[in-house]
């Protein structure tokens, strides 16, 4: 069994759509980024290759290649969770968080379970989305962005 740790932040900015878990969500700002910028699954993508000790996103997905500009972030966990099938591994679980003051996020969590669930070709009950806010404290307190940590524990099969 392998462990794995993922973080990933990005700027709240105007004129852009806000994706989380692969969900749109209504709010005035979205996440500034090269692809879709969605934080929770960029953590967990790390926390996958990391576990596996494959690099991380942004040695699979360069922001310096324009094939990836906009690009969804569920085919890109989905490609990831692919690749660690092809090396032998199999996704035990995945715990993540997401550090954000605005919007509240509740209500589309079991959708952001879901679609990372099917991506990863791993059950609903092994997937874990939480939302947290920061009291207003720091840089996702006062608005500025949001962040999100994952965790994973993966097996060789």
């Amino acid at each position: 069994m392998r462990i794995g740790h993922g973080y990933d932040v990005h700027r709240l900015t105007e004129n852009r759509k806000l994706i989380l878990g692969g969900v749109e969500i209504p709010f005035e700002k979205g996440l500034l980024g090269h692809s879709d910028a969605d934080v929770l699954l960029h953590a967990i993508s790390d926390s996958l290759l990391g576990a596996a000790a494959l690099g991380d996103i942004g040695k699979l997905f360069p922001d310096s290649d324009p094939a990836f500009e906009g690009a969804d972030s569920l085919l890109l966990l989905e490609k990831v969770a692919l690749l660690l099938i092809e090396k032998g591994y199999r996704i035990v679980n995945i715990d993540s968080t997401v550090l954000c003051q605005a919007p509240k996020l509740r209500s589309y969590i079991d959708t952001m379970r879901s679609n990372i669930a099917r991506v990863c070709r791993i059950g609903e009950n092994d997937v874990s989305v939480k939302a947290t806010t920061e009291e207003g404290l720091g840089f996702t307190g006062s608005g500025e962005g949001i962040a999100a940590h994952a965790v994973c524990l993966i097996e060789k099969v």
